[in-house]
């Protein structure tokens, strides 16, 4: 891996709550000058994103229900339909964990659909692995196709724990070759990026970009 192959496939991170607009308009200055794939930032900051990011080809992305999941369906698509009209063009969405824990499988596949039809953006949906067992991943997964999402994705970023090549592996064998996988969380070092990359991770999250692109 290169490191613009790495960039590439970064959607780099600015959703740390405490970050200051200075540095946010650092990192969306980065992610421009060097080819990220898209930057990940709350909706809050949608509108900076638009200033910098727009007629670039750093795809500007924002969180749905982030980071528990626990909003209502109906505040999702309110959500979604806001940050599309404000420029975000990717949705990382969470679903209702608890709900798929709790097998409420129809509840989970229809506030997923609601994200899907609600606006034409990318959505990638945020099953929080740390909280599921395998079994639990299987399903979301199949739930997220099911609804139609294009990203099924590992973490918040905001959990005990994030992406493990154990994890991305069997998410990707999970779903079919027309929805892609992302991983996120705990992604500090190159040595990371390319063993969730050779287990099929098509995108990763990264707040870090800055210092693993170093390491190229």
């Amino acid at each position: 891996m290169t490191k613009q192959e790495f960039l590439s496939m970064n959607d780099h991170s600015l959703l740390k709550p405490q970050l200051t607009r200075k540095e946010i308009m650092e990192g969306l200055q980065y992610a421009k000058e060097n080819h990220c794939a898209s930057v990940c930032i709350n909706p809050c900051n949608l509108d900076m994103a638009k200033e910098v990011l727009e007629g670039t080809d750093v795809a500007i992305g924002t969180v749905i229900g982030f980071p528990s999941g626990a909003h209502t369906t109906t505040a999702k698509v309110v959500e979604a339909m806001d940050a599309y009209a404000r420029g975000a063009v990717e949705l990382d969405m969470v679903i209702d964990i608890g709900a798929l824990k709790n097998g409420e499988y129809d509840d989970v596949y229809q506030d997923i659909k609601a994200v899907v039809d609600a606006t034409p953006a990318v959505v990638k949906v945020i099953l929080e692995n740390a909280y599921l067992t395998k079994e639990e991943i299987i399903k979301g997964c199949e739930l997220a196709e099911k609804a139609g999402a294009d990203f099924v994705k590992t973490s918040t970023g905001f959990a005990p724990s994030g992406a493990t090549v154990e994890d991305i592996k069997l998410m990707r064998e999970t779903v079919s070759e027309k929805v892609r996988v992302k991983a996120a969380g705990g992604i500090s070092t190159r040595a990371d990026v390319e063993a969730l990359a050779a287990a099929g991770a098509d995108r990763v999250g990264v707040s870090r970009t800055r210092e693993i692109a170093a390491e190229f």
